[in-house]
């Protein structure tokens, strides 16, 4: 969340910011904030002042009892049990603005980039670059969920039976092809120097409101309510949240993590042929990366985890774009976001696998993440992650883009991995 530090002396620019972002009534939210955080601190002036007083009136009560001024110490008694009285009126009333404007703050999304696009919606993000190996198929070529069927590699139908739409069953060389990609993107993961780790896929509270899933105002979160914990969306939660409460050392920055998990979405409000056979589901698998930096590093972090990105999409030999998207576009609590796009030749149509993104010291200050510079001084640090990479649209544009009269070639990286070099 934003700083009150930072809404206290940079007000205008603040507001600027979340309009860039269309967060709709900016002002009057910024205004809140300052207003409750007012009330705060003229609660803690006045604490400050009645604790002061107390102490001072109580150091008086022992010498007035030796000189035997038994009537005047008693009535000092009668004031220090008055200002204690104050004194906890006021920490309860200053605790409850805290909560306030925590809350508040909670509401409230981070603020963008100054390079990040003008715009409110996808047509205004901006491409940076495009690549990889452009595709020419046949006129008879099919999207994904034909040649599943047609090969055995993933049924739909039986995910529908078992739970439900959205919750694919991958089969014999499918399910291969799954695993040879999550385990593709994990070791060029630990190339690139990423510590490997294995979170739980439900998180509590606190780790939502840690990376700014929570409060979940989209409901896109499956939440187990008798426990009061969260599949996760993606493996950001728990890695990033490994440092919620941890105060880092400067020289071990940037910290560098991957995992893979099954990730979980409600996607509320998704139909339409948009969202067919893998191109959107509610349980998918996923490799992310994560990194915890400083803030005059996180630039360059940012930027090996774009190279590292598009260094694997080249690996796949697949034809892809790099957009900077909008303000309106970005997630609640990016500060700078990309996105990458494979081109899915059977349903012309560029398919989003990957988004990677800074949050500046925005998730830190919810987790409390922090490190120790080299003058012994406690600072927010940078949070950034991307997906590295999800796997369900990745499988869909393998199998449209290499689809042949003889069969589905698999790319030469992933061969290794696979066991077989065509699906036939």
């Amino acid at each position: 969340m934003l700083t009150i530090k930072l809404i206290n002396e940079q007000t205008e620019k603040v507001i600027k910011g979340l309009k860039k972002k269309n967060f709709k009534g900016a002002e009057e939210a910024v205004e809140n904030v300052l207003a409750i955080d007012k009330k705060r601190r003229e609660a803690q002036t006045k604490l400050d002042q009645a604790l002061s007083e107390s102490k001072k009136l109580a150091a008086q009560i022992g010498a007035l009892m030796k000189q035997g001024q038994k009537e005047e110490a008693e009535k000092i008694k009668e004031e220090v049990a008055r200002l204690k009285e104050i004194s906890k009126s006021l920490e309860e009333e200053k605790e409850l603005a805290e909560k306030e404007v925590n809350a508040l703050l909670c509401t409230i999304p981070n603020l963008p980039y100054d390079i990040v696009p003008e715009g409110n919606c996808a047509e205004n993000n901006l491409v940076v670059k495009t690549g990889g190996v452009q595709t020419e198929l046949s006129e008879d070529a099919v999207p994904h969920w034909e040649l599943a069927k047609k090969y055995n590699l993933i049924d739909f139908d039986l995910g529908v039976k078992i739970t439900g739409a959205g919750f694919p069953v991958y089969r014999g060389k499918g399910a291969q092809l799954q695993r040879a990609l999550i385990n593709f993107f994990l070791d060029e993961a630990r190339k690139s120097g990423y510590e490997e780790v294995m979170p739980p896929t439900v998180v509590n509270e606190a780790s939502g409101i840690g990376t700014g899933q929570l409060p979940d105002k989209e409901g896109q979160m499956y939440h187990c309510n008798l426990d009061n914990l969260y599949l996760i969306p993606t493996a950001e939660v728990p890695v990033t949240n490994i440092y919620r409460d941890v105060i880092l050392d400067e020289k071990d920055l940037p910290i560098k993590n991957c995992a893979y998990t099954q990730c979980f979405r409600r996607e509320a409000g998704s139909y339409g042929k948009d969202v067919r056979g893998l191109n959107r589901l509610h349980e998918f698998s996923k490799i992310e990366i994560v990194r915890i930096d400083t803030p005059e590093h996180s630039d360059q972090s940012h930027q090996e985890m774009l190279e590292h990105v598009e260094g694997l999409l080249q690996k796949l030999e697949l034809p892809y774009r790099i957009l900077r998207l909008c303000g309106g576009d970005m997630s609640f609590t990016a500060a700078l976001c990309y996105d990458f796009e494979v081109y899915s030749e059977a349903q012309k149509r560029w398919l989003e696998v990957s988004s990677v993104s800074n949050f500046d010291t925005y998730q830190a200050n919810r987790l409390k993440c922090r490190y120790r510079n080299k003058d012994k001084k406690t600072e927010l640090c940078h949070t950034l992650n991307g997906s590295a990479l999800a796997l369900p649209r990745i499988v869909a544009a393998i199998l449209e883009n290499n689809q042949t009269p003889e069969g589905i070639r698999v790319p030469k990286y992933l061969i290794p991995y696979c066991g077989f070099d065509i699906i036939k």
